[in-house]
């Protein structure tokens, strides 16, 4: 089992009846808290330069097409170079994380990112916006595996599961401070074009976000530089003998291996895909499920659902790190996998809007509560030297499914339509079988044949680790 902080980050220390006790009692240690806060800076700036390319890319777009529909084309195609590099290069990226000092990776990827950032307002082309979006890509695969193979060096072994989940609130709770910061800057924009330095500066609304984004990833830069993160084992030999491609390939072939070889990384892997897909096929099919299921006449339906189903989320996040002490993880994990599976099913079989929301937002419980088990399971359980490829793989898969279930949901629902009946009846009352209700039940039943799969490997971990604890 992998060695996760050591006993100096647990230890108290003589002021912990002071101020700096409430930071460890709350975040682990002051380390972890300095990460925390590092990570609220560059989350906020992420979600504020996304909103920036986004916006920037379709009036590029527009401007050149004559056309808004050119400009949401632009946008597509801009966002799609956040999204392709993963696909092909994240496992890659595991290695190298595993090769080199973390801390540095992290310092040397959030200059990175702030160059690129003091750049963006300089584009005036959407491939311009493409490969500064494919650079962004890049440079984040490289931190966001570091940061997480680092987590288990910063905090104890106990407060995993509670630093999971202030990461995770860390990194999608600032998308609202971020989109409020991107109106606010329309009127400092104003202000700037009013004394005409716009022009020379690109101090317009999007520009003025890009070097907000800017400064955000010095500081989370100057904040890691302050961090004591030791470097992955055997770092240093696999240095000095230099570029081995037969090895790295070797290496690629061990993360692998361990991500779906060993039980328990399995299960892992295993469950939150699936609770992902399923999730992730709400989103393209809710308007089509709030109209033609539910007979709702406008949008406002479909808004509740999703507020429904981020409302879940972070409950489910915060609430698992509240009551992290008392839990028995694996269980939980695959407990959740199969309530949120259910309540898909449920939400896709309801014919009310207040039943939907209702399970939807327990689908959402579930998926947040799944995500930070998840994550905590993999610090727990991979070995330090394995951690960046193991979770390079992790967000991957997690990345491969959401897209794959936003591409497949609606044809998947047209398949079903015509090889099943119209109307179901179940305990006397009838349903009525939509295109939107077929897919989303479809992907509830993946949801719980993959809670399954789960509960299984991980009972199989636990009788191999008992095999190995009595093996002589």
């Amino acid at each position: 089992m992998a060695q996760t902080a050591d006993d100096r980050a647990g230890a108290p220390s003589p002021d912990d009846d002071a101020p700096g006790g409430f930071i460890r009692r709350v975040f682990g240690s002051r380390q972890f808290f300095r990460l925390w806060l590092a990570q609220v800076a560059s989350s906020t700036g992420d979600w504020l330069g996304l909103i920036a390319i986004a916006t920037l890319a379709g009036r590029i777009g527009a401007d050149q097409g004559d056309s808004a529909a050119v400009g949401g084309l632009a946008i597509s195609v801009v966002l799609a170079a956040r999204l392709i590099p993963g696909f092909f290069l994240a496992p890659l990226a595991g290695v190298l994380v595993d090769y080199w000092d973390r801390r540095r990776v992290m310092i040397v990827c959030d200059i990175g990112r702030a160059m690129v950032m003091i750049s963006l307002p300089f584009v005036d082309t959407v491939p311009g916006l493409v490969f500064a979006s494919f650079i962004l890509e890049l440079l984040t695969m490289l931190w966001t595996p570091a940061k997480e193979a680092s987590i288990p060096h910063l905090v104890p072994r106990s407060h995993l599961t509670s630093a999971n989940s202030l990461s995770l609130a860390a990194a999608y709770g600032t998308f609202p401070i971020a989109s409020a910061l991107f109106a606010g800057l329309a009127t400092v924009a104003a202000w700037f074009a009013a004394s005409g330095w716009t022009s020379t500066l690109h101090l317009n609304q999007e520009g003025l976000a890009f070097y907000f984004d800017a400064l955000t990833f010095l500081i989370t830069a100057a904040i890691v530089s302050t961090l004591h993160i030791p470097p992955p084992e055997h770092s240093a030999e696999r240095l000095e003998s230099g570029f081995d491609l037969g090895r790295t390939f070797r290496d690629l072939r061990e993360g692998w291996r361990t991500s779906f070889s060993n039980p328990t990384v399995r299960a892992v892997n295993i469950g939150l895909a699936t609770a992902l897909f399923g999730g992730a096929m709400v989103i393209p099919l809710g308007p089509g499920f709030a109209q033609d299921s539910l007979g709702a006449v406008t949008d406002a339906a479909y808004g509740w659902l999703m507020f429904a189903l981020g409302t879940g989320v972070a409950l489910g996040i915060i609430g698992v790190g509240l009551v992290q002490r008392s839990l028995p993880k694996g269980l939980v994990f695959a407990g959740s996998i199969l309530a949120g599976g259910t309540a898909l099913i449920l939400a896709a079989a309801s014919s009310s809007l207040f039943l939907a929301t209702v399970f939807v937002a327990i689908l959402g419980l579930c998926a947040g509560a799944t995500y930070v088990l998840a994550m905590t399971l993999l610090h727990e359980m991979v070995d330090d030297e394995l951690r960046g490829r193991v979770f390079a793989t992790f967000f991957t898969l997690i990345r491969t499914c959401v897209l794959f279930a936003m591409v497949i949901a609606p044809l998947l629902g047209g398949v079903l339509d015509r090889m099943l009946p119209d109307t179901l009846t179940v305990f006397g009352g009838t349903i009525v079988l939509t295109d939107e209700r077929l897919a989303l039940m479809t992907g509830g039943v993946i949801v719980v044949m993959g809670g399954v799969i789960a509960a299984t490997s991980l009972r199989a971990g636990q009788r191999q680790d008992e095999i190995e604890r009595l093996a002589p």
